[in-house]
């Protein structure tokens, strides 16, 4: 930690005397904001402090730098960004506590079946859908110990037919083996050695590994598709509104949808593909279950599913209300402003441009409010057990204990350090001063510099938070594409993207370290299969970014709200096309 300081303080000094040569005061101010950013990025990289804590820095200070006021720092704290996490994150805890996810979970597994690479499939399918919606870590956690028993049902019938023996039914939660003993004459109790397993095959090690990344990988890929679906998508949306506040609301949750979500299906369809050649091999037919006596493993193993669905029960009043909350909220956020044609908020609650007044925030609070009013039962009045005689009425969907328990408020925070990481950057003129360093770049052709910042972000994921990696990258990212007369989301949009393309480390992302801790795989299996679908997801990446959003988000022109902050393209006109990158 020591060490850590004095290296702080020494960046501090020659970054001071690097910048304040030519201009005095003004450079002092860009040389304070670019010590802030290199003091929270080493923090946040080595996680010295909590990410949260280090997020409230520039709280402290900006102020005392001289960089910004304290009441103009502490705004950017719970800004639409924010509220709309916090919004979307109320419905996700409220699916989860009804176990709606679980149901959605086994009923797809059961339509799609178990055959060995239809099996990976529906485990990916079910975890990027999930993932697109609630949180890829509870999303990850839920559905590892359902593919692992799936596979112990498989590989235990498996062992039973070759063997001649029954196969006893299996069950999620096993009770741990009682230990037989053997008493002698002077007392003494010998405990007899547990019955060993049978040992499992080297294919059957191989197909647990695949299902095991099968389900980390859809966990972080699936989140990319939606807004909401990880937290990188939020930081992007909150930095473009804060550096370019004349923007027509470009990035909302129709417009991502549109360029993310094909990416992600191309994506996932692509490391199933990976998955399967490098755990499965390239026996398809026996892949697809067309072998011998692959029947009866197959309905072994769906028996395990199909009982998890039964313990479930019928569906609840719970349950059906949460769904129908959840697919007004998914309705109300894409025919809120589609921007090709005319949402309810352009009609209903307009402002003098004709724009929405709501944002997806408002839609987001909205619905999480009306969890907290919605009974849990069929509305009526019952008998207090706690209090005879008197009438008690049904809980409601969501209580705030319940609110409060899985609630991760330390993002919110770290949101919210981004954001005014972001405005810092812009009120010192460390942007433009980064800007003005990377003009160079405008010689270099936008795809290759998409794809050489995509492997860039990638990397730097694998090591440190995906959020602070966003939070660090994307200011720059808008400097350079104002300098070099670039549209700023196509190097903003790609890269946040890759921020979560975290698949070769344990430590890169929660859900690679949860499918870790189950055992049977080793890191350099993780990074083996990584590394390839790390390329395979730059390669996607860059492929959307040049082909479909394009239309999408209007790539090809320079856009006039992006003027605020830079002088470089004022000798273009406005309205010029550019080359189509």
């Amino acid at each position: 930690m020591a060490k850590m300081v004095r290296m702080v303080l020494m960046c501090q000094v020659s970054l001071s005397k690097r910048f304040l040569k030519p201009r005095g005061r003004e450079k002092a101010q860009e040389a304070n904001c670019a010590y802030a950013i290199i003091l929270m990025a080493l923090f946040w990289c080595t996680e010295a402090l909590p990410l949260a804590v280090t997020a409230l820095l520039p709280i402290i200070l900006f102020p005392l730098m001289g960089i910004m006021e304290a009441s103009e720092v502490c705004i950017e704290y719970l800004k639409d960004t924010n509220i709309l996490f916090i919004g979307g994150l109320l419905v996700a805890i409220t699916v989860e506590h009804w176990n709606l996810h679980k149901r959605i979970a086994l009923q797809v597994l059961l339509i799609i079946g178990v055959r060995p690479a239809l099996l990976i499939l529906g485990f990916m399918l079910v975890t990027a859908f999930l993932s697109m919606w609630i949180s890829n870590t509870a999303t990850t956690a839920m559905m590892v110990p359902i593919a692992h028993a799936v596979l112990e049902q498989l590989h235990n019938t498996k062992n039973d037919m070759e063997q001649g023996g029954d196969n006893p039914t299996f069950e999620l939660q096993e009770s741990s083996p009682q230990k037989e003993v053997t008493k002698l004459d002077n007392g003494e109790v010998i405990p007899a050695p547990l019955e060993q397993k049978p040992q499992k095959s080297e294919e059957q090690i191989r197909f647990t590994q695949g299902m095991s990344l099968c389900v980390c990988y859809s966990a972080s890929i699936g989140g990319i598709a939606t807004l909401t679906g990880t937290t990188p998508n939020l930081v992007l949306q909150g930095q473009v509104e804060s550096l370019f506040p004349e923007n027509p609301k470009v990035v909302n949750f129709a417009s991502w949808f549109g360029f993310a979500f094909p990416t992600m299906i191309i994506l996932l369809l692509l490391a199933w593909l990976w998955l399967q050649v490098l755990f499965l091999g390239f026996n398809f037919r026996k892949n697809f279950g067309f072998g011998e006596q692959e029947e009866e493993r197959k309905q072994a193993a769906s028996q395990v599913i199909q009982t998890e669905y039964k313990l479930l029960g019928p569906m609840s009043f719970a349950e059906k209300a949460v769904t129908v909350l959840f697919v007004t909220l998914v309705v109300l956020w894409f025919t809120r402003e589609p921007g090709f044609f005319t949402g309810w908020g352009n009609l209903a609650f307009a402002n003098a441009k004709g724009e929405s007044m709501a944002s997806d925030g408002t839609v987001a609070i909205f619905i999480s409010m009306l969890m907290f009013i919605v009974p849990s039962k069929i509305p009526g009045l019952s008998q207090d057990p706690d209090k005879p005689g008197k009438l008690k009425a049904p809980p409601a969907l969501l209580s705030w204990k319940t609110v409060h328990e899985k609630m991760p408020w330390n993002i919110v925070f770290l949101l919210g350090g981004g954001f005014a990481l972001a405005k810092g950057s812009e009120k010192s003129g460390l942007s433009v001063w980064l800007g003005d360093k990377l003009t160079p770049l405008q010689d270099v052709p936008p795809p290759a510099t998409a794809f050489i910042l995509c492997l860039m972000v990638a990397t730097f994921t694998e090591c440190a938070s995906n959020v602070a990696t966003t939070t660090l990258f994307l200011p720059i990212l808008a400097s350079m594409a104002q300098a070099i007369c670039l549209h700023p989301l196509y190097v903003m949009l790609p890269c946040t993207m890759s921020a979560s393309l975290a698949f070769m480390l344990p430590v890169a992302t929660p859900p690679n370290a949860i499918v870790f801790s189950f055992g049977g795989l080793k890191v350099s299996d993780m990074a083996r299969a990584g590394f390839l679908l790390n390329i395979i997801g730059v390669l996607v990446i860059t492929l959307a970014i040049n082909s479909w959003s394009i239309p999408i988000f209007g790539l090809n022109t320079f856009p006039t709200w992006a003027y605020s902050n830079t002088s470089q393209c004022l000798l273009t006109p406005p309205n010029s096309t550019m080359s189509t990158p």
